[in-house]
């Protein structure tokens, strides 16, 4: 009789061991977002090459799939056309994991440093203009997201600690205001889910969030991280940590696009960011495996950087350089564009309080660009060409379509220079879609600059609103 209950028991554990917990990641869980008409992936683990059914609410459709000797699975899912709410069933045979509440519509990574991760309610002392309202207007069922939480490493991580939200105003307060504004316009006008997956950290560069393979080429003045002693001091602006701890447990989620907002952490060594930046966007992409998809970013907002270095300031500190590479990388990268903020800095507040001008910004740029909507203006003027006669300059914009303004104000950032490279002030004549220039000390301009400047205010805009960039048409 003994030997019969022995052998019961072990039989009984002899089949559970068969079927291990099946695991799936923070990303797979209730209230969940996926990207629709795509074949989603999914992913998880189980044990050693165990098979597993994947059965989908919206088709009825069931899927099987392989664990490979570590136990790791993927497959992917045909998605409809935005909808839901649905549930998917991840089954062993012995268990079965059920995913609820699952919405299909638009998912949008959002990542960057502190002006991406700043939450609707504001830093401590640090508010978000009309924050408090958005958040009590926030509440809507076709919103979800999810943040991965801060996380520096020596190798990948697989997971996080996280679960998907939906909108409302007790968990909108401690989610990104940018990536919120963004989110909740283009869901307005799409009329579908949107969810966003938000992976940021304060104070980050663009090297933290690339691997080795993506720096390899690059004569990095960081260097990359051996020991843990390595990430003791500022681990953030460590090279691969931030891509290691953070980004590698959502590469590969279905995804419409990005966007990002960084480069304060860079604006030291500018001449080198518009190359890194288009390494790590195409480096992205082809990690996701989903081609070009769209990558919007925002240039970074004029700030007062020469207090951070009271005694050793250089030229190239001056965040012009910053913001002239990040516009010449939304010309170099395949489908990109880039928000200009040159109106909302703050002398002495690194993060500006108006995030609905970058988060709305970045979206009209998304819903122009990748959404096919026209009738508005998405793109801010820029600098198309400059004409001399005599002792005047006539500087030409593009994307200006119904002209541009200075909402009556005197325009007084225009520098003009000789060939002696000095720049005086330029008296501006401002026309329709251009802007005639003249200084009395400058009788044959070779060279035009335009709030070329650490700290500045936007004074030219489109009569959309849009700012013009500060830029220069010289390379001294």
């Amino acid at each position: 009789m003994k030997n019969r209950i022995l052998l019961a028991i072990v039989c009984v554990f002899s089949v559970l061991n068969l079927h291990a917990e099946i695991k799936l990641p923070a990303l797979f869980g209730d209230n969940m977002l996926l990207q629709q008409n795509m074949e989603a992936p999914i992913w998880g683990w189980a044990s050693k090459n165990e098979t597993l059914t994947i059965s989908t609410s919206w088709d009825n459709r069931t899927y099987s799939v392989k664990a490979d000797k570590q136990g790791q699975w993927k497959t992917k899912l045909q998605t409809p056309s935005a909808g839901g709410p649905y549930s998917i069933s991840v089954s062993n045979g012995g268990e079965t994991k059920a995913i609820k509440n699952v919405l299909i519509g638009e998912v949008w990574l959002c990542s960057g440093q502190s002006n991406m991760e700043m939450p609707l309610k504001g830093f401590p002392g640090q508010p978000v203009k009309g924050g408090n309202d958005a958040i009590v207007r926030s509440a809507n069922n076709h919103i979800r997201f999810i943040s991965v939480p801060r996380a520096t490493v020596l190798e990948p991580k697989t997971d996080f600690e996280g679960q998907w939200e939906i909108a409302s105003p007790k968990t909108t307060g401690n989610f990104s205001a940018t990536a919120w504004y963004f989110g909740s316009l283009l869901q307005e006008v799409l009329n579908v889910p949107v969810g966003l997956i938000e992976v940021s950290y304060g104070g980050s560069n663009v090297e933290a969030w690339m691997n080795e393979e993506m720096l390899k080429d690059f004569d990095l003045e960081l260097k990359l991280p051996k020991t843990e002693a390595d990430l003791k001091s500022s681990p953030n602006r460590v090279p691969t940590t931030l891509f290691k701890g953070m980004l590698s447990p959502v590469i590969g989620y279905g995804i419409k696009g990005a966007i990002w907002y960084q480069g304060e952490s860079n604006y030291e060594r500018p001449f080198q960011y518009d190359d890194l930046f288009k390494k790590m966007v195409t480096s992205w992409r082809t990690l996701w495996n989903q081609g070009e998809f769209p990558f919007y970013f925002a240039q970074i907002a004029p700030f007062d950087y020469a207090r951070f270095h009271p005694n050793d300031n250089k030229p190239e500190y001056n965040s012009a350089y910053l913001r002239e590479a990040q516009l010449k990388a939304s010309k170099a990268i395949p489908n990109a564009g880039m928000a200009v903020l040159l109106d909302v800095g703050e002398f002495g507040n690194i993060h500006p309080a108006d995030k609905e001008k970058g988060g709305e910004r970045l979206a009209y740029q998304a819903l122009a660009k990748t959404y096919g909507i026209d009738g508005f203006e998405y793109e801010s003027p820029e600098f198309n060409a400059m004409e001399i006669k005599g002792s005047t300059v006539t500087v030409s914009f593009n994307n200006v379509p119904n002209g541009i303004t200075a909402y009556d104000k005197e325009v007084t950032g225009f520098e003009i220079a000789g060939e002696n490279k000095v720049f005086y002030p330029a008296q501006v004549q401002l026309r329709r879609k251009s802007v005639v220039l003249s200084a009395p000390q400058v009788e044959k301009p070779v060279a035009v600059r335009y709030l070329f400047k650490d700290f500045t205010k936007a004074e030219i805009f489109s009569t959309g609103g849009l700012p013009m960039s500060s830029f220069r048409t010289d390379d001294w």
